[in-house]
């Protein structure tokens, strides 16, 4: 069985760029900033169609629905495809936001969303804002909003190329600036805004926030936080994914963890399927769960995404 590949669902954001066209040679629909690449995706209305091979022209909806032993795994549950995966490109701060946790989510009509992201490029002074600055409490920041001087509360990281950092839901949060990232998360959309620099969307308009919808999710106790430093090769793991980076080197291959699918994403460098089918850079690939082991020639480094075994 084959890899199964997707074609990227490009988003335009008042925030982005053409980034997707310079760093992976992609061709974007229209002249428009597009800031995030949809690679694989199972919602209503963003739909992820198989671009090659035997299962060529369906969803990925009919494939989790219809073929779901076949192609994913024994015991898995759930409407849709569990997991989101997306290619950020921040040329413009995005807005500072935050996503519902779990045991708020359903009482405020949205969705839990934790996330990863993987810093696939960046600018040297481009900065991530993730929670709150030590000591800034809820009177505080609920004091910011009115002076307009949320950022000043918000913690500030200067992160490399190649780091990475767990967002889980409730953390606030912002990507600055001047970054390519790779972002795994829950199957979920509901994203709350708390600040969006005062400026204006596409169309003119000041974009909508969620002010009380933020105040109730927000952990108010997640102080300055750093990027994640790992000491083996997975780089986060939760109740909803597990991520982790290989280093592969020639002649290596690269297989599913256990009888379970896996994403994976190409870092750096190639890698190629028993059919011949050959991987680069900015690539994501869906392995089935029977698909054979991809193999390497000269090196790749490897993101691996996959659902706790």
């Amino acid at each position: 069985m084959e890899p199964l590949t997707f074609t990227p669902l490009y988003m335009t954001r008042v925030w982005g760029g053409r980034t997707l066209e310079s760093s992976f040679g992609r061709t974007l629909p229209d002249d428009q900033p597009y800031g995030e690449s949809w690679e694989i995706s199972d919602r209503e209305q963003e739909q992820s169609i198989v671009n090659h091979g035997p299962w060529k022209g369906k969803t990925l909806h009919e494939l989790w629905t219809n073929h779901r032993e076949e192609l994913f795994g024994d015991n898995l549950s759930g409407e849709r495809f569990p997991l989101l995966i997306k290619i950020l490109d921040a040329q413009d701060d995005l807005s500072i936001q935050v996503h519902p946790p779990k045991e708020v989510a359903q009482t405020l009509g949205g969705d839990p969303k934790t996330e990863m992201w993987y810093i696939a490029n960046c600018t040297p002074e481009a900065k991530l804002y993730v929670g709150l600055k030590e000591g800034v409490t809820q009177s505080d920041f609920e004091q910011s909003l009115e002076e307009g001087s949320v950022a000043e509360k918000v913690h500030a990281i200067t992160p490399k190329r190649g780091e990475s950092i767990f967002i889980e839901s409730g953390r606030l949060h912002a990507i600055g600036a001047g970054f390519l990232i790779y972002e795994i998360q829950q199957n979920s959309d509901t994203t709350y805004r708390v600040f969006d620099w005062n400026r204006l969307g596409l169309d003119g308009k000041s974009r909508e926030l969620h002010l009380k919808e933020s105040m109730a999710s927000i952990d108010f106790t997640d102080f300055e936080p750093t990027m994640d430093t790992p000491t083996g090769p997975t780089l986060a793991k939760c109740p909803y994914f597990v991520v982790d980076e290989h280093q592969l080197e020639s002649g290596e291959t690269l297989s599913n963890p256990s009888n379970i699918f896996s994403i994976l994403c190409v870092v750096e460098g190639e890698v190629t399927s028993e059919q011949g089918r050959s991987f680069h850079r900015g690539d994501f690939l869906l392995l089935p769960r029977m698909a054979a082991p991809l193999k390497t020639h000269e090196g790749a480094k490897i993101l691996q995404s996959y659902l706790p075994i």
